[in-house]
């Protein structure tokens, strides 16, 4: 196949990995842990585990799994928490016992919960106090036997310990009443995994590492199975793909994005085969908090997505955050604007490096090169070993800048949908290719632009409009804090263009913004109907507009702003 996006590798970035060069995640593991072992390997709450402390206490979590909870090889175990230092331990202590890890989000009501957990058949889970309310609710109708809880300072020193947890519990109230009869608590759990070594387990790349579940945008949630050479595949791709910018042993990241999003939790595993500090960021929403981690830990690179690098950019503190060190800022998990972009570049002399991946590839794909100076509006070229194809509803390569669906092939290529062969049938092409339902073009350089999911794309008189141009345009103006686009019915022309505004100037009209759209949309893509709301529009946990939120949304009967 070829490849003229390798003319924009940069030098040192090779085109292909080598794929074999861990077996598992667990080599990766032991492999860091041992070239790194006095380094700081994570930092929450201003606590530092070194790799060799990681090691160690995942170690203990492997043991207890298999020796005193009675796991077996394959099981899955539900990991349901922020961003803690229990995260990173656990996740490593269920992979190196031969299980698979089922990533859960803590905001999860009774009912996505229970379809997770029975879906997976999950028969252990390791959750924080502040949600188990929500598992006590249908922990009967899951298979679940072995139940570990965990306080949000259980990795804290003794008396911070005490104080965050009575602090969270009893004074922030954030821990509602719960009962879960038999379950364990993280701290003993640890306590009981040290008294024996765990069984060592060997691993292959066919070997299941996740479960990742989709995040039900068009149907029901499925689970994603991950194996451990896709996991490693995408680590070393992403791994290689930064390696100009970064050096062994010597970098500090800042991890905001929740890991239970494949999108954080691949970049973390990623820096972590370069022996850098990760800072864990457990609730980036409380933003004075997480100003206040930025000012104390100098850091050189940092993953977000575009709603989180403006939140930052809004905050009045950002500007006291010292950026001396920043060599990388990675954006990810929805489309950038180009407002944050170039407010991003103007404040911290550094662009914004956009990606592009899904749940089903582990997650990255496609990037762009890390060394360059502006954002360039394109979500990249493929990574190494990775190939990338614009096909239309047929199967066949369009012609080079032509939209057609993006369709991906690599070794970080999930294995197919757990339970769900007719579905994973369907996202496959009869030669392999994985059908991403995102249309883009690819220019002759290799470039992709990245113009909307299929499902979102609006047609107007036979014209399609993409809803990511509509909310780029609309967000260039100053009075607008976000937007979100959607097609609604039209008699006339099928369908119409609705636009959703959140405004940062409460005097902004209907007519100021449509004057503005004027300058920058052609007739057709043009908003018909505007809708100002003055609360945040709906979004997933990693900050995405849900964009279906706003088409099921009923209309309000009045819309404030009309001239």
């Amino acid at each position: 196949m070829h490849k003229p996006w390798l003319v924009q590798y940069p030098a040192g970035v090779p085109a292909e990995i080598d794929v074999g060069a861990f077996a598992s995640l667990k080599d990766v593991l032991t492999s860091c842990c041992g070239r790194f072992a006095d380094l700081p390997a994570y930092n929450s709450m201003g606590t530092v585990l070194s790799f060799r402390q990681l090691d160690e206490a995942s170690r203990a979590f492997a043991a207890y799994l298999q020796k005193v909870a009675g796991l077996k090889r394959g099981d899955r175990v539900a990991l349901m928490m922020p961003n803690l230092l229990q995260y990173p331990v656990a996740l490593f202590g269920v992979l190196r016992a031969g299980m698979v890890v089922v990533n859960v989000n803590p905001l999860y009501t009774a009912r996505e919960l229970e379809h997770q957990l029975k879906d997976s058949g999950a028969t252990a889970i390791v959750v924080v106090e502040n949600f188990a309310h929500t598992l006590a609710q249908v922990i009967g109708s899951t298979p679940l036997r072995t139940v570990v809880t965990t306080q949000v300072g259980d990795m804290l020193p003794a008396f911070r310990r005490l104080l965050t947890n009575a602090v969270v519990k009893h004074v922030k109230k954030m821990v509602p009443p719960w009962r879960l009869p038999g379950s364990v608590d993280f701290r003993s759990a640890l306590a009981a995994g040290r008294r024996q070594p765990p069984d060592e387990v060997s691993l292959a790349r066919e070997d299941l590492a996740f479960l990742q579940y989709t995040g039900g945008t068009t149907g029901v949630a499925k689970g994603t199975m991950l194996t451990h050479g896709n996991m490693v595949a995408n680590v070393l791709q992403v791994a290689a793909w930064v390696l100009p910018n970064l050096k062994d042993g010597e970098e500090t990241v800042v991890i905001p994005l929740p890991l239970y999003h494949v999108f954080a939790l691949t970049g973390c595993l990623s820096f972590f085969t370069k022996g850098a500090q990760t800072v864990l960021v457990a609730n980036p929403r409380d933003m004075p908090a997480f100003l206040q981690t930025l000012r104390q830990v100098p850091f050189s690179a940092i993953i977000g997505v575009n709603t989180l690098f403006r939140a930052l950019l809004d905050a009045p503190g950002f500007a006291e955050v010292d950026l001396s060190r920043l060599k990388l800022a990675v954006a990810g998990g929805m489309a950038v604007q180009h407002v944050v972009a170039h407010r991003w570049k103007e404040r911290t002399g550094i662009p914004l490096v956009e990606g592009y991946g899904l749940t089903e590839t582990a997650p990255v794909a496609i990037a762009n090169p890390v060394t360059i100076q502006e954002w360039s509006g394109q979500i990249g070229v493929p990574l190494p070993s990775t190939d990338v194809g614009i096909l239309d509803d047929a199967g066949q390569p369009v012609e080079l800048g032509q939209v057609g669906e993006i369709c991906l092939r690599g070794p970080q290529v999930m294995k197919g949908y757990w339970n769900r062969p007719a579905e994973t049938a369907e996202v496959f092409t009869a030669d392999g290719w994985l059908r991403t339902g995102d249309m883009g073009i690819m220019d002759e350089r290799g470039g992709i632009r990245l113009t909307d999911r299929k499902k979102d794309m609006i047609v107007v008189s036979g014209f399609k409009v993409f809803p990511n141009e509509v909310e780029d345009v609309l967000t260039m103006h100053p009075g607008v804090l976000e937007a979100g686009a959607i097609g609604v019915p039209d008699e006339r022309s099928g369908e119409a263009v609705k636009v959703v505004v959140v405004r940062q100037d409460p005097n902004l009209t209907e007519a100021e913004l449509l004057a503005h759209c004027k300058q920058h949309l052609t007739g057709y893509k043009m908003p018909r109907i505007i809708e100002f709301r003055t609360e945040p529009l709906p979004k997933s946990t990693i900050g995405k507009i849900l964009r279906r939120e706003l088409r099921n949304a009923p209309a309000p009967a009045k819309v404030p702003g009309r001239d």
